[in-house]
């Protein structure tokens, strides 16, 4: 697991290459604390930052092979978890190896099969490779987005690279933002339209496709995509299947030369997959497993169960380890170490990000780093699976929006004037919501509330569950940790798509499907526990740190987020805050009072870190 970046520009000197990609490569350090190297040759430079997990030796970056007298080269982030397949595959077709490392099975699965090559691959990644005899540049991304990969065309020019802050240390690529990028921003988050990157001119290389650039023009291709059909196995077949794929994606993902732990949070999905993992440690006689969950001071003090948090992580968790025989680690945070790293988690997002739950998050993969290099996560089950509070609530599933955007005139009243006359909040998103729709594989025949609920999943899937992942992969990737999510496995997306609601929903529990496909695996009140997300911090003093934060924010008028806020909504704000204390987290419909807070600081600290210049 890595950061990448390079570019190429038919203009070029040599000087100036090499210049400018050690300085792209050098924004990446974080993703890479372990090696770094560059390459380039005529127009393209290639800049790697390694974290070492498979072949330390063999696994060096930018990689280069020379077959049939043409040279290939690449950059590479990500695991591939069907190396064993890969490699047999590629000795029948008569190739030879130089190490163990997915980097080279990657770079001869392209010299063998071209642009092809990413339909046999299973894992996350983003690459490059650079094919001289074509003088063409191969990009792709994986099928759900796990790992990140954005890119800008400027007339002789292409840049990439993992982050945008490597794409912004090129001199060309300028740090402009205009209205639609303030749009997204501003208005479709927390989850952005597909392919946009805020920057102006920059885009994402989208989940599941990929990028041929030449000389002679650029061409985006979808590799992958979901099809829907009719789901033909029994109740019984489908939960045998489910945890047969399960099983398969957490063994595949627990390879590594380095020590390799789960998050465990006691809900469903981590519990599920640190069983797995448990098992299969125990089988291959690794030892014990080791567990690491989350949780803030004084929770007992502040904590209010509500309809999104429905009880503290914690017991849980420590029943999970105790039935699984798992070395625990229980991480807690307390409100200062919070705000003293309020605008850390931006440094890594290059944009402003999900508040308190990015701070402790970084944080805690943080403390998880000084024992181990990979972790296993349950994100993306609720995505799969049905399990957010939006798949069962009818103003969701009536509403004509994005489930998280019901209450979007909460966030337009905090808007400037100026930048509302310029355009219309409802129409973007009412566009947005209905360019996704437009995009949905149907399935003829259908019911409509099967329909519906495909589109809420469809929905989830391609919109709100990447900006989950860009939160866990910046957030793990800024201490050196790599995540890994077998929830996301393709295998496993492609079947529980097609599985119909009524069977998803067996028993009449959210993820009744994926309940019955583990039980007997954790214990029944684990397997049947209500839905708990991430952890936010209840303490009333972050409240208190982040409202006094933008008051001095207000009261300096020569803060660049003047230009973007109605300053009397938001000094309205301000008052309520001081009578009613909301702790409803963002995961719910829109962020809660102090969250709201914090992610106007990180607007206002982005633009000027970033020396933003606003286009419109």
């Amino acid at each position: 697991m890595c950061g990448i970046a390079g570019y190429i520009d038919w203009e070029t000197t040599k000087q100036a290459q090499d210049n400018t990609i050690q300085r792209m490569g050098l924004t990446l350090i974080c993703r890479g604390p372990d090696a770094d190297g560059t390459w380039s040759d005529g127009p393209v430079a290639f800049a790697h930052r390694r974290l070492i997990v498979i072949d330390p030796v063999g696994g060096t970056q930018p990689m280069v092979r020379h077959v049939l007298g043409h040279t290939y080269a690449i950059t590479y982030n990500g695991e591939l978890y069907n190396m064993n397949e890969l490699r047999e595959e590629l000795e029948l077709c008569g190739h030879t190896f130089e190490s163990r490392s997915d980097t080279e099975l990657l770079l001869l699965s392209y010299i063998q099969w071209g642009p092809q090559c990413v339909e046999k691959l299973n894992g996350i990644f983003a690459f490059g490779i650079w094919s001289e005899a074509d003088q063409t540049l191969f990009l792709a991304r994986d099928r759900l987005g796990v790992k990140p990969l954005f890119y800008t065309e400027r007339d002789h020019l292409f840049v990439f690279g993992s982050e945008l802050k490597a794409l912004l240390a090129h001199p060309s690529v300028p740090s402009e933002v205009d209205l639609e990028g303030l749009a997204e921003l501003l208005l479709i988050g927390p989850a952005r339209t597909p392919g946009h990157a805020v920057f102006k001119g920059i885009k994402e290389l989208r989940p599941g496709y990929s990028l041929l650039y030449s000389q002679s023009g650029m061409t985006l291709t979808q590799y992958w995509h979901l099809e829907s059909h009719e789901h033909e196995d029994d109740l019984e077949t489908t939960a045998s299947t489910v945890r047969q794929l399960l099983r398969d994606a957490v063994s595949r993902q627990l390879v590594s030369d380095v020590p390799v732990v789960t998050f465990l949070s006691g809900g469903l999905d981590s519990s599920a997959v640190s069983a797995l993992a448990s098992e299969e440690f125990a089988a291959s006689s690794r030892g014990p497993l080791h567990t690491y969950s989350v949780d803030f001071a004084n929770m007992d003090e502040y904590f209010e169960a509500n309809a999104f948090q429905t009880g503290r992580d914690t017991p849980w968790a420590r029943r999970v380890s105790e039935y699984l025989g798992t070395v625990h680690h229980e991480i807690v945070f307390d409100t200062p170490e919070l705000i003293d790293h309020l605008t850390r988690p931006l440094a890594a997002r290059d944009l402003p990000g999900m508040a308190d739950i990015d701070i402790s998050l970084y944080l805690f993969c943080r403390e998880i780093k000084k024992d181990a290099t990979v972790a296993l996560s349950g994100e993306a089950a609720d995505e799969v699976f049905g399990g957010y509070p939006w798949f069962h609530r009818e103003d969701a599933l009536q509403a004509d929006t994005f489930p998280w955007s019901l209450q979007l005139q909460e966030r337009v009243r905090l808007l400037s004037p100026d930048f509302l006359a310029k355009l219309n909040p409802k129409d973007y998103v009412g566009d947005r919501y209905h360019d996704a729709l437009a995009e949905i594989p149907r399935l003829q025949g259908e019911e409509r509330s099967e329909a519906r609920l495909r589109e809420i999943s469809y929905l989830n899937l391609t919109r709100f569950l990447p900006t989950l992942l860009e939160r866990k992969d910046r957030m793990s990737m800024a201490t050196g940790l790599e995540v890994r999510v077998p929830f996301c496995d393709h295998r496993l997306v492609e079947y529980v798509w097609n599985i119909p609601w009524s069977m998803k929903r067996f028993d009449g529990n959210a993820k009744g499907i994926l309940r019955k496909a583990i039980l007997g695996t954790l214990p029944d009140d684990v397997v049947y526990r209500r839905k708990s997300p991430y952890p936010s911090t209840a303490n009333p003093e972050y409240l208190v740190a982040v409202r006094t934060w933008i008051e001095e924010i207000l009261d300096d008028k020569t803060q660049p987020i003047h230009a973007l806020i109605n300053e009397s909504a938001v000094r309205d704000l301000i008052q309520s805050s001081y009578h009613k204390l909301d702790h409803r987290p963002w995961f719910g419909q829109i962020m809660a009072i102090p969250q709201m807070f914090d992610y106007l600081i990180q607007i206002n600290t982005w633009l000027k870190d970033y020396d933003v210049h606003l286009t419109w």
